[in-house]
C-alpha cells in the first residue's frame, strides 16, 4: 500500500509530498519528493517491536538548513572525484568544487536538492528528474527515474535508471544511515558486518582515490568475516573505503554486505548489481550537526552508510570501472536491502 501526504513547501512555493510504502508485515518506508530522501523506516526485531532504522531529520525545513545527504539520492556521480575534473572524449570538464577543491556527490545542488516529479505504479513508488546539460558542470540532458518498492518479503528495493543524450559520467546511490537498534542509539557497538569482497581502492588524506586497487588482507578493512563494528570506530577513527565487488552475475543483484545487532537480532542484507560499495561510518557527522528525529544530535560513528554505486573516479579510469553513460545507453542499477531476524 502506498499514501501520500503533504510534507511542506519549499522557499520557491512549491509543494513537497511525502509518500508512506507499507506492507502486509507492517513495515513501513516514508520517501519525501526532495532529494528522494527516506525519511523513516520501520523494521521489527525478533520481538516484532519495531524502530525506525534511518538517520533523518524532524521536518522539511531543518533538511532545507543542509543535512550530510540523510537518505538521499546522491550523484550524478555519488563520491569524490579530484580536483573536480575528468576528460571525456578529448573534452576537459571541471565540475563545480564543493568539497575543498574536490567534487563530492554531484555538487552544490546536485540530485538531493532537487525536487522530484512523482508517481505510483500499484506498489512501486516512481521518482523521476531531467537533469539539465551543464548542470552542476556535467555534460548532457540525463533523465533519471528511481523507483521504491517494499516488498512484503520486507525488502527495501530501489531501481534506478536513466538515458542521455550526450556522453556523461553517471554513478548514483541511495545515501541512507543505518542503526539497527534503531534512530536515536548513538553508537554501532552492537553492530556485526560482513563485506563480500577482497578488494579496496584507499583514500587519500583528503578522501580521494588512490587509483590503486588494494588487498584487504592484514589491514583495518578485511570484512570477509564477521566483525564487531565496536572493534574499530573511536579507537581508529577514519573507517570507509571503495570495496571493489564480486560480481557473480552483472545482470541479477549479488549479496555484498551483511550487518546484525545483537540486541534487536535485527539483520539486514544488502543485494546490488552496482560494481562498488563505498562503506562509511558517519565518523564525520559532527561537522553537519542538528537535531535529529528523536531529539538528540547524532554523534559520530551514530551510523553506517553502505552505498551501492560506481567506481567514482571512472570517468578517468575506466580500467577499474567505467561509469560513461552515452546515447542510445540505459544507465540500470538494483539495490536491495532486506530485512530479517536472528
Amino acid at each position: 500500500m502506498i499514501a501520500k501526504q503533504p510534507y511542506g513547501t519549499l522557499p520557491d512555493g512549491r509543494e513537497v509530498d511525502q509518500y508512506t510504502l507499507t506492507n502486509i508485515n507492517g513495515m513501513r518506508c516514508k520517501v519525501i519528493t526532495y532529494g528522494g530522501i527516506i525519511t523513516e523506516l520501520w523494521v521489527p526485531d525478533r520481538n516484532g517491536d519495531f524502530a525506525d532504522v534511518v538517520l533523518g531529520l524532524p521536518s522539511l525545513e531543518d533538511y532545507l538548513k543542509g543535512h550530510p545527504y540523510f537518505g538521499a539520492i546522491t550523484g550524478r556521480v555519488a563520491g569524490r572525484i579530484t580536483n573536480g575534473k575528468f576528460t571525456l572524449d578529448g573534452t576537459d570538464y571541471q565540475l563545480v568544487q564543493n568539497n575543498g577543491q574536490n567534487h563530492l556527490h554531484g555538487g552544490i545542488h546536485a540530485l538531493d536538492k532537487k525536487l522530484w516529479k512523482a508517481e505510483t505504479s500499484g506498489e512501486v513508488l516512481i521518482l523521476s528528474y531531467l537533469s539539465p546539460d551543464g548542470e552542476e558542470g556535467y555534460p548532457g540532458n540525463v533523465s533519471i527515474q528511481v523507483s521504491y518498492r517494499l516488498t512484503d518479503e520486507n525488502e527495501v528495493q530501489l531501481e534506478y535508471k536513466a538515458t542521455t543524450d550526450a556522453a556523461t559520467p553517471l554513478s548514483l546511490t541511495n545515501h541512507s544511515y543505518f542503526n539497527l537498534a534503531g534512530e536515536g542509539t548513538l553508537d554501532l557497538n552492537s553492530h556485526r558486518l560482513q563485506i563480500f569482497a577482497d578488494t579496496i581502492v584507499p583514500k587519500q588524506e583528503d578522501g580521494t582515490l588512490t587509483g590503486i586497487p588494494t588487498s584487504v588482507d592484514g589491514t583495518l578493512h578485511d570484512f570477509r568475516e564477521e566483525t564487531c563494528l565496536k572493534a574499530f570506530t573511536r579507537e581508529d577513527g577514519e573507517h570507509g573505503e571503495n570495496y571493489l565487488l564480486r560480481k557473480e552475475n552483472a545482470e541479477a543483484p549479488t549479496r555484498i554486505a551483511v550487518v546484525t545487532e545483537t540486541e534487536s537480532g535485527r539483520k539486514m542484507e544488502t543485494w546490488t548489481t552496482a560494481t562498488v560499495l563505498q562503506l562509511y561510518c558517519s565518523q564525520m557527522l559532527e561537522d553537519v550537526p542538528q537535531t535529529g528525529k528523536s531529539g538528540v544530535t547524532y554523534p559520530n560513528f551514530s551510523a553506517l552508510c553502505l552505498e551501492c554505486q560506481g567506481y567514482p573516479e571512472g570517468g578517468n579510469q575506466p580500467e577499474i570501472d567505467d561509469i560513461i553513460l552515452r546515447p542510445g545507453q540505459e544507465y540500470r542499477q538494483t539495490t536491495c536491502y532486506r530485512f530479517s531476524v536472528v
